[in-house]
């Protein structure tokens, strides 16, 4: 990898993190369209520490604000307790089925999936996904309604995302609107409930495969996390004003379209499988 590779792949990785387009299946397709050598499943883990970093500056009032309620919650009455103790209650537990579903499909997650078929079929399944939730599951209550039922609900949608080319947040948002949330809680619920899934994911990749990403170039590593970073604070902010007035159908069309390109391409050679 070289200094504009990382740069390229850190833009791809920001602005795909948050748009639910999947930014593991850009990253993965990326290098392919372009010839370069794929940058395997560790380093698409550990950039994506900078999306991470983006989400903790853009919601810190969020995170914050639940925390504290959710530590006040263990002294306090039940009646008393905030609404922020029950969706700090259901980040963790919706955290906790792709943390399982990670530990056991890890070796799977690192080789196999790494398919430009698998991620055209999934960039166009979960976009039928989402056109569905568009259809029938535009729900009325807010992200301060959630319960800890809707956060392990939508917690089983997250782990689509451990398939390249499903986007855990169009998985996520679009689980939170079928489970009766309006889409703009549906969004905000899914980047919350990201940040203990993405950053344990992040750290654990990067001490287990640390070696190899320092023979790769670390430094190459930390520029793309910062590029990542950057482009994600901006992605997320376009998205949360966005679905605040208009819905996910320009995201559904380019799923369709790009998974639909890439396995045409797939099959008539003019791509190869890295």
């Amino acid at each position: 990898m070289d200094l504009i590779q990382a740069i390229v792949l850190g833009i791809v990785q920001g602005v795909t993190e948050f748009l639910p387009i999947s930014s593991t299946g850009h990253v993965l397709l990326v290098p392919v369209l372009f010839g370069w050598d794929d940058p395997g499943s560790g380093f698409s883990a550990v950039i994506q520490l900078g999306t991470m970093g983006a989400v903790l500056a853009y919601f810190r009032s969020d995170l914050a604000r639940i925390a504290k309620a959710w530590l006040r919650g263990f002294r306090q009455r039940p009646h008393d307790r905030a609404k922020e103790w029950t969706l700090g209650w259901a980040i963790i537990v919706g955290t906790l089925p792709v943390v399982v579903a990670g530990l056991l499909l890890e070796d799977w997650i690192d080789n196999e999936s790494r398919s430009v078929a698998l991620v055209g079929a999934m960039l166009i399944g979960v976009g039928l996904l989402m056109g569905l939730a568009e259809r029938w599951g535009r729900g009325a209550r807010r992200i301060e309604d959630s319960t800890v039922q809707d956060g392990l609900v939508i917690g089983f949608w997250q782990c689509l995302a451990l398939v390249p080319g499903a986007s855990r947040s169009g998985s996520t948002i679009a689980g939170g609107m079928l489970a009766g949330l309006d889409r703009a809680s549906a969004a905000r619920f899914s980047f919350l409930l990201s940040v203990p899934a993405v950053l344990g994911s992040g750290v654990y990749k990067m001490v287990t495969e640390g070696e190899s990403l320092v023979s790769e170039g670390i430094g190459l590593t930390i520029v793309a996390i910062l590029v990542s970073f950057v482009t994600g604070y901006s992605a997320v902010a376009f998205l949360m004003s966005y679905l605040q007035r208009r819905s996910l159908a320009v995201f559904v069309w380019y799923r369709l379209v790009l998974g639909g390109t890439m396995l045409g391409l797939l099959a008539g050679g003019v791509i190869a499988q890295p």
